[in-house]
């Protein structure tokens, strides 16, 4: 492998991998060479945009810390992350869409009865969630586990709370008999993906907003089903179509539906204004190897 040139290296390189154990990873290798070295013809970089380039990545992986995973973030931020999903989580028309999973997942969870508060006490308007979860063929699925997670009333989750003794706004719910579930909780904020590391300097550069709208975020795993990872948007937030990390999609948009206080399905439970959210949720069959 002498004299290469523009023309010959990337098969030069491709060839270094022939003894590869794992087919699987010979046949990625194979594509990120390819690719990433028609980019490099395609935009002909300097070797000084290059190089910053390379302090971008380096600065990235140095942000990452056990609680912060920049490279995931930026992943989100160019796509990548919701093309994943997409090509992943293939599902009918009928069927419950994913979204991203995001950072704030926790396997440490409380486990909750049925119509449980999940706010620990936070303040913000009150939200009630009605949600049911049922097959294609709209009959009832028992005993889903469904997890719930969601931001406060200034966009902040528990986890980023200083002194919060314990969970809130998250809970793991078991589905009854009628496919049911349902909790108590505050309304979601829109909130600022991190912007203060290396994908924040990308998002300023190319005029981006770091505002994610509300969501409230679902993950529902039931026996001889595809788990959906997903989220539920209000249909008024005003940042709908600029999702920095691309996860709305219209099936996931909802109503959010405000209430007076005394009025309404769940004015026996609260003298305060407060929002309904209702949902039903339909699980498409576990492929079979």
């Amino acid at each position: 492998m002498r004299d290469l040139t523009s023309d010959t290296i990337t098969e030069a390189v491709i060839s270094t991998m022939r003894d590869t154990g794992d087919p699987r990873l010979a046949e990625i290798l194979r594509s990120l060479v390819r690719h990433l070295h028609a980019f490099v013809r395609e935009a002909e970089p300097t070797e000084e945009e290059w190089a910053a380039g390379v302090d971008f990545l380096t600065r990235t992986g140095q942000t990452c810390t056990p609680t912060r995973q920049e490279f995931i973030l930026l992943s989100d931020v160019l796509g990548v992350t919701m093309l994943v999903d997409a090509l992943g989580n293939r599902r009918s028309a009928a069927a419950t869409q994913n979204s991203v999973l995001g950072p704030y997942f926790r396997e440490d969870r409380p486990r909750h009865s049925d119509a449980a508060d999940i706010s620990g006490g936070l303040p913000g308007t009150p939200l009630f969630f009605e949600g049911r979860v049922v097959d294609r063929d709209a009959a009832p699925v028992a005993g889903a586990g469904v997890d719930v997670w969601h931001s406060d009333a200034d966009g902040h989750y528990d986890m980023e709370l200083p002194g919060r003794p314990g969970p809130a706004m998250r809970a793991l719910f078991r589905t009854d008999d009628t496919g049911g579930f349902a909790f108590r909780s505050i309304r979601p904020a829109s909130y600022p993906i991190p912007g203060d590391g290396p994908v924040g300097d990308l998002m300023n550069a190319t005029s981006r907003s770091l505002m994610r709208p509300a969501h409230v975020h679902l993950l529902i795993d039931a026996p001889g089903f595809q788990r959906v990872t997903t989220m539920l948007f209000p249909a008024d937030d005003p940042y709908l179509d600029t999702d920095p990390v691309f996860g709305v999609k219209q099936s996931l948009v909802e109503s959010y539906d405000p209430y007076e206080a005394g009025t309404g399905p769940c004015r026996g439970l609260t003298d305060e204004p407060y929002t309904l959210l209702r949902r039903t949720f339909v699980l498409e069959p576990r492929l079979v190897d």
